[in-house]
């Protein structure tokens, strides 16, 4: 154990590190910015509501991150383990089926409440998709299977499905493209054929395209009022600015008005009730508004370093299943920031994707440390690897 903790402080990624705990700390100060106004004048709350279920969120966080920090990451190859995250993650998604719940009438039946704090499953298919695929490509690279899409691509692509369609059944559809950019992105990682993986993306071509023409027979239930007015205020916000478009409209107008210096830290106006739950999945409208595009770039700036720096990880190691867990978390963080970044700035339509690390929310926060400490893990290893050699 004296050995093991000499070793990981030697190796320990001191940047990766402080990068992820100045963005949570960052993001801690803008959720109390963003919410103080909506947490009184909308939900009768103190100032600081937000603020301090964060810090709570956050020390919750620093024990997960800490966990996987610590933990070996090869464990998550043991057969128990394995079961042990696949029966929790079908157990809790069949959960929200039967007790799930829509916070603020969202939509979106994907939350639990376990009466002291609300969940959401489909953050934590994230991570064990990324433990799990990581965990079986890695056996069967070793084995020599890896080109075998019989024994290698059908029973992982089985677990997928199954936890995307009930992750589709909530319905999360952010949550469900991260998903699957997840499994092909550690696929990728995983030192499969090019004219393997080829097959693989088709075999998934084929099952999605099943998946539009059954929704194409249900479209009447599926494309409700709530989606087709999301759609259609993708295309035009300003058509309809007073309902579907609202969001929208009063995120441009916060990004606007922040400019290149921003109006000062505690002075946006769209967080004055105009920009509902500004402390979410918009919080980097109000940091646009606030810090302008210097406090855009911070937290862009932050995320893109994470990101390059889990890929550099993933390029450097010979190991496959370090090489397959960081591509996996480089490709979650970087993905979700698209899709929040995106929905913001109209580049696709909104689905309700916390920005990493900044948003307010317990789930999201949590896996995401946990992700970090995993990832922390890795690097230390492929430093030790290195400087065998």
């Amino acid at each position: 154990m004296k050995t093991y903790l000499k070793n990981y402080s030697r190796n320990f990624d001191y940047p990766l590190f402080f990068t992820y705990l100045l963005l949570c700390l960052f993001g801690l100060v803008m959720i109390y910015s963003a919410s103080m106004v909506w947490a009184v004048n909308k939900l009768g709350y103190s100032a600081d509501y937000f603020y301090k279920k964060q810090i709570i969120n956050l020390c919750i966080g620093a024990v997960a991150f800490a966990v996987g920090a610590f933990i070996p990451y090869k464990i998550y190859k043991e057969n128990k383990v394995l079961l042990v995250m696949l029966s929790f993650m079908f157990i809790s998604l069949l959960s929200v089926y039967f007790f799930g719940f829509s916070p603020g009438n969202s939509g979106a039946k994907s939350w639990i409440n376990l009466g002291f704090a609300n969940i959401q499953p489909s953050e934590f298919v994230k991570i064990i998709v990324i433990l799990y695929f990581s965990a079986v490509f890695t056996k069967k690279y070793e084995k020599g299977k890896i080109d075998n899409i019989n024994e290698s691509i059908i029973p992982p692509i089985f677990v997928l499905f199954a936890a995307a369609f009930m992750v589709f059944l909530e319905p999360d559809l952010g949550g469900l493209m991260i998903i699957f950019f997840i499994a092909i992105s550690v696929i990728a990682a995983s030192g499969i054929k090019f004219k393997t993986f080829g097959k693989i993306l088709g075999v998934l071509g084929v099952c999605m395209a099943i998946a539009l023409i059954g929704i194409f027979f249900i479209r009447d239930s599926f494309f409700t009022e709530k989606r087709m007015g999301r759609i259609n205020a993708f295309f035009n916000p300003f058509e309809d600015e007073q309902f579907f478009g609202y969001q929208i409209v009063n995120g441009y107008l916060a990004i606007g008005a922040g400019g290149i210096k921003g109006l000062g830290i505690g002075q946006s106006v769209q967080k004055m009730g105009y920009l509902p739950e500004p402390q979410t999945d918009f919080i980097l409208a109000i940091i646009a508004e606030e810090l302008g595009t210097f406090g855009v770039a911070i937290v862009l700036g932050g995320l893109g370093f994470i990101v390059i720096r889990a890929l550099l990880i993933a390029l450097r190691t010979k190991d496959p299943m370090a090489r397959m867990i960081a591509a996996g978390i480089a490709s979650m963080i970087g993905f979700q920031t698209f899709i929040n970044v995106g929905g913001l700035t109209g580049i696709i339509p909104l689905t309700g994707v916390p920005l990493p690390f900044i948003s307010y929310g317990g789930t999201s926060i949590i896996l995401l440390s946990l992700a970090m400490g995993i990832l922390i893990n890795v690097s230390m290893f492929v430093k030790r690897e290195r400087n065998k050699v």
